[in-house]
C-alpha cells in the first residue's frame, strides 16, 4: 500500500472513539465510600484496553497481508540507514558467500534500490529479461545467482524520474512479476533509508531477517541506529550487525589505520542488544574486483575479504530461523 494510505490509518489510530470526543469518566455516586476510587482505577483500565483493542483493528485493516513469494523459502534484506556505506557491495558477496558455502542451496538476489541500481554492474549482466508464458520476468544469472534489477529494464544512463508511488509499483513488481524459480535464499539489497521501499517490502512479504550494514562513522552508526529500529517497529527480526570497511592496512608496509574510527558498529551493537556478524576491512581489491564484476568472493576465494564475507554469510545462515518444508 501507499504512504498516504499508512499515513491516514496511523491518524485513524490515534483519534478516541465515540465520533470524536473523548471518554468520560463515569460519575462518582454520592456515599460509594472508599471503594470508589478503586472502581474508576478498573474503568479507566478497562476503556484503555478497549482503546488499544480499536488501535489494533483499525491499523490491522490498513495494513496489507503478508503473501510469500512463490518459490522463494526465506528472504534476507540487507539495509544501511545511509548511503554510500557499502551495502550494494557487501550484499553482492553475501549472496555469492551463500552459495559458496553450501553448493545445494540455490540463492536469489534481488536490486531493491529502483534509483540506483548497482547489481547489474557488480554482477556482470547486461540484457532484458525475457518473459514466461505466464508473463513473468525471468532472471538474469551469473556465478549461479539469480538476479533481478530495475537496471535491467532501464538503459545505463538513464535516470529514474518518478514520484514514490511508481516506485512503490515498480518495487511490487520486481516482488511479484519475477519467475525466481525455486530457492533458498532470496537476498534484498535495500536502497539507504527508512522510507516507503522499506516499508512496503517488510509490510508485503514474509522476511525471515534484516542485516543492517555500516562504517564505525559516527554519523553512520546514527542513521543505522535508525535503520534497526525501524526494522523492529515492523516486526522484522535484526539478524545483526555488519561493520564494513572496518580497518585500512596499507599494502606496502602493513601498517593499520582506522580511518572512520574503531569499533564504532561494536558499541552500537552492544546498546541495540545485537550482535555482530563480521568486520570487512577498507581494501581496494573489494572495490576493484565489484567494479569490474568479478566479486571479490568468485575471484579471490581465498583471500582475507572473501573469508571475511564467507563468515558473514555462515553467522546469518545460523540466525535465520528454520525455513518451511
Amino acid at each position: 500500500m501507499g504512504a498516504p494510505a499508512w499515513r491516514w490509518a496511523l491518524r485513524a489510530a490515534r483519534l478516541p472513539v465515540g465520533g470524536g470526543r473523548a471518554p468520560t469518566a463515569p460519575r462518582r455516586h454520592p456515599g460509594c465510600g472508599p471503594a470508589a476510587p478503586f472502581a474508576d482505577s478498573a474503568s479507566s483500565s478497562s476503556r484503555d484496553e478497549a482503546l488499544r483493542s480499536k488501535r489494533v483493528q483499525i491499523l490491522s485493516r490498513g495494513l496489507p497481508k503478508q503473501k510469500p513469494i512463490e518459490g522463494v523459502k526465506q528472504v534476507v534484506v540487507l539495509a544501511s540507514g545511509k548511503g554510500g556505506v557499502g551495502k550494494s557491495t557487501t550484499a553482492v558477496n553475501i549472496a555469492l558467500a551463500l552459495a559458496a558455502n553450501d553448493s545445494t542451496k540455490e540463492v536469489g538476489l534481488l536490486d531493491a534500490d529502483v534509483y540506483g541500481p548497482s547489481i547489474p554492474k557488480m554482477m556482470n549482466l547486461k540484457g532484458n529479461p525475457e518473459l514466461t508464458t505466464k508473463n513473468l520476468m525471468r532472471p538474469l544469472k551469473n556465478y549461479g545467482i539469480a538476479c533481478m534489477s530495475m537496471g535491467f529494464l532501464i538503459e545505463e544512463t538513464a535516470p529514474v524520474v518518478w514520484r514514490g508511488l511508481m516506485v512503490m509499483s515498480a518495487v511490487e513488481k520486481l516482488l511479484r512479476q519475477v519467475d525466481w524459480g525455486q530457492l533458498d535464499y532470496l537476498v534484498i539489497d535495500m536502497p539507504p533509508g527508512t522510507g516507503d521501499v522499506q516499508l512496503s517490502v517488510s509490510q508485503n512479504i514474509p522476511v525471515a531477517g534484516a542485516v543492517i550494514i555500516s562504517t564505525p562513522q559516527d554519523v553512520a552508526l546514527l542513521d543505522a541506529r535508525k535503520g534497526a529500529e525501524m526494522f523492529r517497529k515492523v516486526h522484522v527480526p535484526v539478524l545483526g550487525l555488519v561493520q564494513n570497511m572496518s580497518v585500512f592496512q596499507c599494502p606496502k608496509c602493513k601498517h593499520e589505520t582506522h580511518i572512520f574510527g574503531a569499533d564504532g558498529v561494536r558499541d552500537l551493537a552492544k546498546t541495540l542488544g545485537l550482535d555482530i556478524l563480521g568486520d570487512i576491512p577498507l581494501h581496494v581489491n573489494i572495490r576493484e574486483t565489484c567494479d569490474s564484476g568479478q566479486p571479490v568472493v568468485i575471484s579471490q576465494p581465498q583471500s582475507d575479504a572473501a573469508k571475511a564475507y564467507l563468515k558473514i554469510a555462515m553467522e546469518i545462515v545460523r540466525r535465520l530461523p528454520v525455513p518451511p518444508t
